[in-house]
Formats: structure tokens, C-alpha cells, sequence
């Protein structure tokens, strides 16, 4: 068993809530921390003990990480988990941790800070030989970034160097929109990171999202768990995961994980992590970025596989050797993922307040639900928008799909709009189940055809 006796999750809905089960599983007791609009969430009730740490806002509570230390010390938390977003890819948050004596639940620091920087991961992977798009250095100026885009050749992609998460990302088809893309993307750069530098990389079209898992522990294992297919997006953030993608040959799938693993390798990687990369129509696949946290998707991998992912990263936290070898992983089936917001996409996506009156979550063979509210549960302004995350397992996708159709169709949760209805039309599209996707399919193709057909179905009613 690891050896800490009680950890501090800092984080709150479901995936406070998966932490805190698999921190129970092990034998660990838990802190649970709480806005002052989560009194009550489903997390606190779970944790051995709960603790408020501010009001409302992120940054006066989850992000508040002098209060959050303050919190560990007085429950005598040996370390931290800090799930994903809050402070999971944060290097100067993991260094406060253990300066502080904690030990902070994912990679060291200075690998936090390497991969975080978009432009050294790029030089990491091609010191790794793993193939990246053409592209840039750091670019401030906008004369500069004219000279290079047209050098590389439109369509061309604007990325931060700072952040992740597809935010500030934007695709210039030609010089005459630059000026304005440009400009929009630095703004929201330096507003969600505090850094307007970009760089811009070749945009690859019809492209293909496909990451790899991996765990690394600290005694020079380092394994993968298969890939995802996380293809299906909107605005660069994922709506649907899958495991086996339907779009790679075995040498392909050899050739990607190969890369995934062989880059771990050289940057000194711990804790549990994902590499993601573009595949282009063609088979050629580039290395994007490194996500050095838990992944939001981690569920549909469990479904394959049957390990707990999360146990293993709070075990090599803990000092502990990988559970099992290389060889242990057998993914067996197909699993999807779906993440159900409160959204209305007839609406482009407006989040939708309020409180939940009534939820009811799918049960049965093959469907996993990971939540972290429930009826009765507010849904805030304050916070991201992810209600749950549906996942359907089954011995092929085809099965898979119509377990998934099923359990959606169980899915009610009313007093707020959801994105439910979106992803069952998504499941109904002839692209979807013949595998015939790329990562604009969503904005581009299905959703002007969803919303007509919702529009006739309100002028039949």
C-alpha cells in the first residue's frame, strides 16, 4: 500500500470525486476542499473531511493556494492530487507544494514547466526524433509572423506558447485574415496566461486528434495504456473520446505509441500522462503537445484495460513501483466517452445555469458514469460547465455505439439545458459510424445539419 495516510484533493466536481474513491480504494483518508457555492457538492460528502477555502470565484477558492496549504498543514495532509486544470499543469504551484513539504500528485516540476512551454516540447520531440508540423519559434511581432506564415504557407495554425487546452488556438486560412486572428489570439493569451507570445505551426486539414497514455514511475518504468480517438470537438476541446481508433493500422498505432513513449522517456517523465498528436489522411502523424496531468478522458481507457489509472499515478506519488508491466496491459473491446454539459448548442453553446431538479444517471452492463452533482445540485456561473462524463463499453464500436445510444437515452437530468441531445445526434451520424472524421467535423459539417433538423422538428410540433 503507499505510504501517505492522508492526501488533500484540490479540485471539486467529478473529478474530486473519482480522486477521492481511489484515494478510499488504497486506504488513504482524504481532504476534501470547498467553495463557499460547493457547500454540500457530492465530493465533500465523500472526503473524510471538508474544508472551506473562499468564496465562490476560482480564483478566491481553488486557486487560492496559500489558503489550500494552510488547509493540508491543519488536516496534516502529506500530499496534494490536484486532478485537472485548477493547478495540475501549474510548475510554480508544484514547487510551492514541496517547498511547503507536500508532495504534489504528478510530474516533477521541472517537467511541468518543459512540456508546458509548447516550444521547447516541440524541440524535446525533435531531439526524441518524433515528427512535429513545421513551424516557428517564439513570435511577438507581427511582421515577423506575416513573414513566417507566409514561408510555411496557408493554411497556417496560431498557437500559444503558454496554456493548453485549444485556448487562444486559431486556423488563418490566408494573410488578409493574419492581422485579426493574430491579434485575438495574443489578447486571449495574455489574458488566460499571462504571455502573448505565439508560435504557428503548418495547419494539418482533415486531421485526426489521437493521444497516447502513459505511466511512469520512479524507478525507470515507463508504459503505455493505448490510445484514444478524441477527434470529435468543438473549439479544440474534446466532446468524444474512444479507445481503439478506428483510423489507425497496426504499424501506425505501433509507430504513434513508439514516439509517445520514447519522448517520456527523454524529458524524465513521472506520474501519469498524455502524449497527443495529429494524423494527417495520409498516415503521417506529428506530435502536438503533452498533457501532464490526469486526463478527463482516462475513463474510457480504464474500460478497455481494467486498471485505475488514478491509483497507480497517487502510487508512484507515493514512491511505489508500477502495479503492472507492460505486458499486464491488455485492452480488450471498445469504449466511447461522452461529456455532457450544461450547454445549449442550439444557442452556440450557452451555458446554462440554475439547479438541477432531477437526475437520473443510466445503469447496467458496460456504462460507467463518472459526476459530480446530482438532483438538487446548483449549477454555477463560477465554474466549468462539465455535468458528467457517459461511458459505454462493448466487445466491438459498432456494439459500443448502440450500448452508448442506450444509456444516453437514460440520461435525464432537467433544470438546466444540456448537450445530451447533441451527442446522441452525433451517435445517429453516417460520418460518426462509418469512422469518417476530422477535428473541424463538428463546426463545419454536423452541427449546421443538426440545427436545421431541430428547427423542423420545432415547426412539426
Amino acid at each position: 500500500m503507499p505510504g501517505f495516510r492522508k492526501v488533500l484533493v484540490a479540485n471539486r466536481g467529478e473529478i474530486a470525486v473519482r480522486v477521492i474513491r481511489a484515494c478510499r480504494e488504497l486506504g488513504i483518508r482524504t481532504v476534501a476542499i470547498a467553495s463557499r457555492a460547493d457547500q454540500g457538492a457530492p465530493h465533500t460528502e465523500l472526503a473524510d473531511e471538508v474544508h472551506d477555502v473562499g468564496g465562490p470565484k476560482i480564483a478566491d477558492s481553488y486557486l487560492n493556494l496559500p489558503r489550500i496549504l494552510e488547509v493540508a498543514r491543519q488536516a496534516g495532509a502529506e500530499a496534494i492530487h490536484p486532478g485537472y486544470g485548477m493547478f495540475a499543469e501549474n510548475a510554480a504551484a508544484a514547487r510551492q507544494i514541496g517547498d511547503a513539504g507536500l508532495v504534489f500528485i504528478g510530474p516533477p516540476a521541472e517537467v511541468i514547466a518543459l512540456m508546458g512551454d509548447k516550444v521547447a516540447a516541440r524541440r524535446a520531440a525533435q531531439e526524441a526524433g518524433v515528427p512535429v508540423a513545421q513551424g516557428s519559434e517564439p513570435l511577438r511581432d507581427a511582421d515577423m509572423i506575416r513573414r513566417v506564415a507566409g514561408h510555411l504557407g496557408y493554411p497556417v495554425i496560431v498557437k500559444p506558447v503558454a496554456g493548453g487546452g485549444g485556448i487562444g488556438m486559431a486556423i488563418v486560412l490566408d494573410e488578409a485574415a493574419l492581422d485579426k486572428t493574430l491579434a485575438a489570439a495574443q489578447r486571449l493569451a495574455q489574458h488566460s496566461f499571462g504571455n502573448a507570445e505565439v508560435y504557428i505551426e503548418r495547419y494539418v486539414p482533415q486531421a485526426r486528434h489521437i493521444e497516447v497514455q502513459l505511466l511512469a514511475d520512479h524507478h525507470g518504468a515507463v508504459i503505455h495504456m493505448g490510445e484514444r480517438d478524441c477527434t470529435v470537438q468543438r473549439r479544440y476541446q474534446k466532446l468524444i473520446e474512444e479507445t481503439p481508433s478506428s483510423a489507425l493500422t497496426p504499424p501506425r498505432r505501433e509507430a504513434i505509441i513508439g514516439a509517445a513513449v520514447r519522448l517520456a522517456e527523454a524529458v524524465g517523465y513521472r506520474s501519469a500522462g498524455t502524449m497527443e498528436f495529429l494524423v494527417a489522411p495520409d498516415g503521417a502523424f506529428y506530435f502536438m503537445e503533452m498533457n501532464t496531468r490526469i486526463q478527463v478522458e482516462h475513463p474510457v481507457t480504464e474500460m478497455v484495460t481494467g486498471l485505475d489509472i488514478v491509483r497507480e499515478q497517487i502510487r508512484i506519488a507515493a514512491g511505489e513501483r508500477l502495479a503492472f508491466r507492460q505486458e499486464d496491459v491488455r485492452p480488450r473491446g471498445h469504449a466511447i466517452e461522452c461529456r455532457v454539459y450544461a450547454e445549449d448548442y442550439t444557442r452556440n453553446f450557452l451555458p446554462s445555469v440554475g439547479t438541477i431538479s432531477r437526475m437520473t444517471v443510466p445503469e447496467g452492463t458496460g456504462v460507467r458514469v463518472d459526476s459530480g452533482v446530482r438532483s438538487g445540485s446548483p449549477v454555477s456561473m463560477y465554474y466549468d460547465p462539465l455535468l458528467c462524463k457517459v461511458v459505454a463499453w462493448d466487445q466491438d464500436r459498432s456494439a459500443a455505439v448502440l450500448r452508448m445510444r442506450r444509456a444516453l437515452a437514460e440520461l435525464q437530468i432537467e433544470g438546466v439545458k444540456t448537450t445530451r441531445d447533441l451527442h446522441l445526434r452525433v451517435l445517429e451520424a453516417p460520418e460518426f459510424l462509418d469512422g469518417r472524421l476530422h477535428t473541424r467535423i463538428l463546426e463545419e459539417e454536423w452541427l449546421p445539419r443538426f440545427l436545421e433538423q431541430v428547427k423542423r422538428e420545432e415547426m412539426t410540433r
